[in-house]
């Protein structure tokens, strides 16, 4: 019977790795063609990785909790040629109504594969695409982050622009085809310079100083540990899912952007009777956007283009103990303040019980944190590419005012505005936090 080695594939849009929550089987078990494997979480969603094919697990990568790179080994397998396997050519996406994908290059191989005639090495890289021997297979559309679609629509995706996410999708049961994303790419109508919170990079490296020593980690890249003779009481924590992702998108962030922030204060004196605060920050920013559209806007640095947004979709920051979320408020220039309340709430329930689909963390125009709620008056909030601007909203406050005649006693909220000043300008930044704080003094 042959052996085959089965690599992480890429489960989702260029993520680097995923975290085991739960296999399904455990070595030595046998497992039929297309059951569930493995239950892999990443930081947009959890998904549950199929058998490529049916056999005897000889061997299984990790424990729940592992990090696993993409392309690395997820399993091995014993084929049983009495079971069903896949037929060499099969295409199971044709009754999707989608086409049948290109076939996908292969990856390196994994390191020290074994002779041909004993396993074949998967090449593990795309979703949908397995590699046996030297013949590629076409499998059926992948539903993730709930978009259904072969790999080869999702890798013309990523070279037209497009976020698939906003596609609308024309196969039955809800397929994108690739004729749906080339329409959107010709139309406009999902265009994305570089998609916040889903196409994150690693990190760079810094260098150890001399007298530190360092080993490597899965990936190969050199961790640092403590200096000789220092002494340590706590544990190394490996970032999984959400926090993983959350540290190289901040990583990338910091690379990319040149950042400027202006503070000053809402004053709320002139409001008559109880008001939702949230609601009306919201509303003011999308006036603010309206009035300027610059800070509503995406920069692509790579290419110098700026992309104004006719609608605000406004990204909302939602710390959890798992990370930071950044769910979108679509449409909020349409929204009214009860509106606006119920789509928060929903949004946070979505994020707590983590069933927020992976396309509402995705495509915000422009941002606000929150960050008042708990403490702090003025912040240096990190605005996400390709995003040009993230509002910062301080602490509640009464504060002492100077007035015609005496002082008063006012309710202010500091409010913070950083934006990349590589796309708009300090004037533009200034009229846009006048505006949004002309709409927050006034009564209602």
């Amino acid at each position: 019977m042959a052996n085959k080695t089965f690599n992480l594939p890429d489960l989702g849009e260029g993520l680097p790795d995923a975290t085991i929550v739960k296999w399904y089987v455990k070595e030595g078990d046998t497992i039929r063609l297309d059951d569930n494997l493995v239950s892999m979480e990443t930081a947009k969603a959890v998904v549950d990785v199929p058998s490529p094919v049916s056999g005897k697990v000889l061997k299984i990568a990790g424990g729940e909790g592992d990090v696993i790179v993409t392309g690395h080994m997820l399993a091995e397998f014993e084929i049983d040629p009495n079971m069903p396997q896949r037929a060499e050519g099969q295409d199971t996406g044709h009754h999707h109504g989608a086409p049948a994908p290109a076939p996908a290059p292969a990856a390196a191989p994994a390191p020290a594969p074994a002779p041909a005639a004993a396993k074949s090495e998967d090449a593990g890289t795309v979703v949908g695409a397995m590699q046996v021997g030297d013949s590629v297979h076409a499998e059926a559309a992948t539903s993730i982050g709930g978009v259904k679609a072969v790999p080869a629509v999702r890798a013309m995706a990523r070279k037209l622009g497009v976020d698939i996410s906003r596609v609308r999708a024309s196969g039955p049961d809800g397929v994108v085809t690739m004729q749906d994303v080339k329409q959107a790419a010709a139309d406009g109508s999902a265009k994305i310079g570089a998609a916040p919170m889903q196409r994150a990079v690693d990190a760079p490296v810094a260098t150890a100083a001399p007298q530190q020593r360092s080993t490597l980690s899965q990936s190969g890249r050199p961790m640092r540990t403590q200096p000789p003779g220092v002494a340590v009481t706590g544990q190394p924590e490996q970032l999984k899912g959400v926090r993983r992702n959350m540290a190289r998108v901040m990583a990338d962030a910091h690379a990319q952007v040149v950042p400027t922030t202006l503070v000053d204060d809402a004053d709320l004196h002139a409001w008559i009777g109880k008001q939702d605060i949230t609601s009306r920050l919201v509303r003011a920013i999308v006036t603010a956007c309206k009035t300027v559209p610059a800070l509503n806007a995406w920069f692509d640095g790579a290419n110098l283009t700026r992309t104004m947004h006719p609608q605000v979709d406004l990204g909302i920051a939602v710390d959890t103990d798992d990370g930071l979320f950044v769910p979108a408020l679509r449409n909020a220039d349409m929204l009214d303040g009860n509106g606006v309340r119920a789509a928060i709430k929903r949004l946070r329930a979505q994020v707590e019980d983590r069933s927020i689909p992976p396309s509402e963390l995705s495509g915000y125009t422009i941002s606000l944190s929150n960050f008042g709620m708990f403490a702090g008056r003025y912040a240096t909030p990190v605005v996400v590419p390709p995003c040009v601007a993230i509002v910062g909203a301080g602490k509640l406050s009464h504060d002492v005012v100077a007035v015609m005649g005496g002082i008063e006693v006012h309710r202010r909220i500091p409010i913070s505005l950083t934006f990349d000043h590589r796309a708009a300008t300090g004037g533009e930044a200034a009229r846009f936090l006048k505006a949004l704080l002309d709409d927050m003094a006034s009564p209602n």
